[in-house]
């Protein structure tokens, strides 16, 4: 395999493993609708807001959201436009597999 293929493949799982954690994949589902801030992600999620911050900036390292700082809020927004077509997609997998699954139980 070439150089650049495999990294652009640990690259992508970067990014995968970033989003492998169902609060991670909430936050960025709200974060597509409107820009929060930590304590609003915090009510959503359900979880204390070190956690919250943790996955953040995980989800910010690998460049899904990013921060705009105003006084002492940081207001978190995803980066790309591209997440609706991914999660449907999920979902579309999803689906696909119950179907299955049922199929297999008549």
């Amino acid at each position: 395999m070439k150089e650049k293929t495999r990294k652009q493949y640990e690259a992508r799982a970067k990014i995968a493993k970033a989003m492998a954690h169902p609060s991670r994949l909430l936050m960025l589902d709200l974060l597509q609708k409107q820009e929060m801030c930590v304590g609003d992600l915090t009510d959503q999620v359900g979880a204390d807001q070190s956690t919250v911050s943790k996955h953040l900036a995980i989800l910010k390292e690998v460049g899904l959201v990013d921060v705009r700082k105003e006084g002492a809020l940081s207001y978190y927004r995803v980066t790309c436009g591209c997440l609706d077509g991914f999660f449907s997609c999920m979902e579309t997998v999803l689906l696909s597999d119950l179907k299955g699954r049922q199929n297999s139980l008549k």
